[in-house]
């Protein structure tokens, strides 16, 4: 059984950075990070498939976050720039062994606590 740790949620204003981490406690293939809003269902934002390096990205987070993997460590993070009001929610990592990128919940069996982003003026 896969556990997977995040941390660094926190309450920011518009236009402010934050950085996200997922801890694994054991090496795996692919994570993605989720969010789910108040009201709404829980979607994918960015996954990695760690054996490529390949990532993919929501249309509404390209250009602004950034996955990326510390394999020795076996954490893998979210870099958020720039957000927005409409990026709070809660924050999920999520993992499994499959062997290509994706953003689709049923994909993945391990699933972390989460980690609150709040973003407000």
């Amino acid at each position: 059984q896969v556990q997977l740790v995040e941390s660094g949620g926190g309450s920011v204003q518009p236009g402010d950075s934050l950085k996200l981490s997922c801890v694994a406690s054991e090496a795996v293939q692919r994570v993605a990070w989720f969010r789910q809003a108040p009201g709404k269902e829980r979607e994918g934002l960015a996954s990695i498939w760690a054996s490529a390096g390949r990532k993919e990205y929501t249309s509404s987070v390209k250009g602004r976050f950034t996955i990326s993997q510390d394999s020795a460590k076996k954490t893998v993070y979210l870099q958020m720039n720039n957000l927005k009001p409409e990026d709070t929610g809660r924050y999920y990592c999520a993992a499994d062994w499959g062997s290509r990128t994706s953003l689709r919940l049923r994909d993945y069996d391990y699933w972390g606590q989460g980690t609150q982003v709040t973003v407000s003026s």
